[in-house]
């Protein structure tokens, strides 16, 4: 018997606890439900659900491209097991959900995962190409909750990147809808991947011609040991050391640009190290707080990983890992993992006063990175605020 058709068995013996749906405003305020959070578990949890593999565009840095992957290996996750599975995940102390893909505006049921993530109380956020973007559908998904959108953008003019991403007049619909999201007061946000497309300099005048305030870089990923296929060997995000080095000097230079730039400092040096092979200061929290879920319903700790963690049926808190992983430079888990490394260090200096160990404490307070995360959370906060 196959590995999904046993989780399949036990997701049938196994019937979980129903949840809730999150309280109206003032019974059960975001603001305690983060600090119980952040004391029992070491804070927020977000998982990026994959919802499907199938995808519309055709980058010449990502291995969905549909020139690459063919239609009959297209999945999407099943209605009904979606549902459960953040039933599942709000559970286990997931608050941000991020949907990808693939692409996942193709998936026929992302309104309503929406819908029922943010009932529960879920801050959603939609990874998107925008090819499918229509002001009639932006206004839908800003209705069942969708409370930021990331769009991706790949180079500094428009035939570029249109040319790379396959979808002629691609960046107009962009346009339209950051006028429809100003209009009704969403985030946007360019996801940039960090590629021999860019042209740095050129960057935020034209991310602010598309009506960008703020752009996340993508750090450029050769391998994946998951079945996540957002990498390519391509020679777009092949760089030397020295090369790439020079490239993150870049992004930060941009942070004294016009357009808001979402990695923090801290982030971009920690990167750095792992280039040169130096010291982290910074573990990534994957598998911890963090995680990824597939179509197939099967939980990783991050795309890096060679092996999920369980089917999402069985995840509680044993499943977690927590091992101090640095191996790879995935933005979204590295990124995050610094200026949530402070938060941790509280929830580690809580628990070790909980059993009268002040020693454990002190050091969990003191601990290396501290400081540095806490600087993080600072550089962002007015995004932060705003999302």
């Amino acid at each position: 018997m196959s590995q999904i058709e046993q989780t399949a068995q036990l997701r049938v013996l196994k019937t979980p606890e129903p949840v809730k749906a999150a309280q109206k405003p003032g019974a059960n305020p975001v603001s305690f439900d983060t600090l119980r959070l952040v004391l029992d578990k070491g804070g927020p949890g977000f998982a990026q659900f994959a919802l499907n593999n199938a995808c519309n565009a055709n980058c010449g840095f990502c291995n969905f491209a549909r020139d690459k992957f063919p239609k009959s290996e297209w999945k999407y996750v099943e209605r009904q097991g979606a549902l459960d599975a953040i039933d599942t995940l709000y559970r286990n102390g997931v608050r941000y959900m991020v949907w990808t893909g693939g692409e996942p505006t193709l998936h026929p049921n992302l309104i309503e995962f929406t819908q029922h993530a943010s009932n529960l109380g879920m801050k959603v956020m939609l990874v998107s190409n925008g090819g499918l973007f229509k002001p009639e559908k932006i206004k839908a998904l800003h209705a069942a909750g969708t409370s930021s959108f990331i769009i991706s953008i790949d180079a500094a003019e428009i035939e570029a990147h249109e040319n790379n991403r396959g979808l002629p007049g691609v960046c107009e619909k962009i346009k339209d809808a950051n006028r429809v999201l100003k209009e009704l007061g969403v985030q946007s946000t360019a996801s940039v991947t960090m590629s021999r497309l860019l042209d740095y300099e050129k960057l935020p005048e034209f991310l602010l011609s598309l009506g960008f305030g703020a752009v996340t870089f993508s750090y450029p990923v050769t391998e994946l040991g998951s079945n996540f296929l957002g990498f390519s060997t391509s020679e777009l995000v092949n760089y030397s050391k020295e090369e790439l080095l020079a490239a993150f000097d870049k992004v930060k230079a941009l942070k004294k640009s016009g357009i808001h730039v979402l990695n923090p400092t801290a982030g971009l040096e920690e990167m750095q190290r792992y280039i040169t092979g130096d010291e982290q200061k910074f573990p990534c929290l994957g598998g911890f707080r963090y995680f990824y879920l597939d179509w197939d319903l099967m939980l990783w700790r991050c795309h890096y990983w060679e092996k999920p963690m369980c089917h999402i049926s069985e995840f509680d808190e044993t499943k977690l890992v927590r091992d101090g992983c640095t191996r790879c430079m995935i933005d979204c888990y590295r990124d995050s993992s610094v200026m949530h490394h402070v938060g941790v260090s509280v929830h580690d200096t809580y628990q070790a006063l909980k059993k009268g160990d002040i020693v454990g404490g002190v050091k969990a307070l003191t601990r290396k990175g501290n400081l540095g995360s806490l600087g993080a959370v600072m550089e962002e906060l007015p995004w932060l605020i705003r999302f």
